[in-house]
């Protein structure tokens, strides 16, 4: 039960796009964390206009 509150108590943080652009600083888009990873390249990484929705609907509500 104590793992559900810890997860519901983020229903409501939106990440801001500086927060978005120093996480990609520090693993960059499309960077393979093991060999299934290399198999797979989604659209996101193929368009970058698909990587961030607008900041009004990036909440998880």
């Amino acid at each position: 039960m104590e793992h559900l509150d810890d997860l519901l108590a983020g229903v409501d943080v939106t990440l801001t796009d500086e927060i978005l652009d120093r996480i990609d600083e520090i693993v960059a888009p499309g960077t393979d964390v093991t060999r299934l990873d290399q198999a797979y390249l989604p659209s996101a990484l193929l368009n970058p206009n698909l990587r961030r929705r607008p900041v009004s609907e990036r909440g998880a509500a």
